[in-house]
């Protein structure tokens, strides 16, 4: 189905920078929204429920996958975490654009029900940086960390499935390359005319 909002899947390995990125590029465009996912993992720092993600049981979790609730559900770092798709769907459908910050086999089971998905990957500058940014979190035991770094050379490798990759060494530059895509989608051919339909169809443009 087309939806005249655009749907942008952003996804890279834990420290990379993904959140801090598409929480800057929210607060500069106002017509991007979050999508706020499910997990079963606690909430960290000053995380609130229904704002970062709707932290729920594995009981509460059980009964969406049931019920066919998600659109992608998957395994990350020991916890779940599942992406509404009612909540997508009516965000889209209203002409706003939704940004989702997922792991790649979520970007991935996401592309093949919305076609039209936007999918970017970010990635560190090196190695030696993403365990330095993993260390200055201060939020996981060593053992973590390790995990996190593991899991992160499996994810970077499905980086060729992705649309767009984006290397965050200078924040900044990051953050204008990510402004770049979402602008840049918004004047393709099918997102206008999905999106000014109206105006297509006064110009006499089928």
């Amino acid at each position: 189905m087309d939806y005249p909002g655009n749907l942008f899947v952003v996804a890279a390995p834990s420290g990379a920078g993904k959140s801090s990125l598409v929480k800057a590029l929210m607060e500069l465009d106002s017509g991007v929204q979050p999508s706020v996912s499910h997990t079963t993992r606690p909430p960290r720092g000053q995380e609130k429920h229904g704002r970062e993600y709707f932290f729920v049981s594995e009981p509460e979790f059980d009964a969406m996958v049931l019920g066919e609730a998600f659109v992608e559900w998957a395994h990350v770092h020991g916890r779940r975490y599942g992406t509404s798709r009612k909540a997508i769907e009516d965000r889209i459908a209203t002409g706003a654009d939704v940004v989702l910050e997922i792991d790649f086999q979520g970007a991935i089971q996401i592309k093949r029900i919305f076609s039209n998905a936007v999918l970017i990957f970010i990635l560190p500058p090196s190695w030696e940086e993403l365990r330095s940014r993993l260390e200055r979190r201060g939020e996981d035991a060593a053992d973590v960390i390790e995990l996190r770094l593991r899991n992160a050379e499996k994810e970077m490798r499905q980086v060729r499935e992705f649309d767009f990759v984006i290397i965050n060494e200078l924040f900044e530059r990051a953050l204008f390359d990510l402004k770049a895509i979402v602008h840049a989608q918004r004047l393709k051919y099918t997102a206008q005319r999905r999106a000014r339909a109206d105006t297509f169809k006064a110009l006499n443009i089928d």
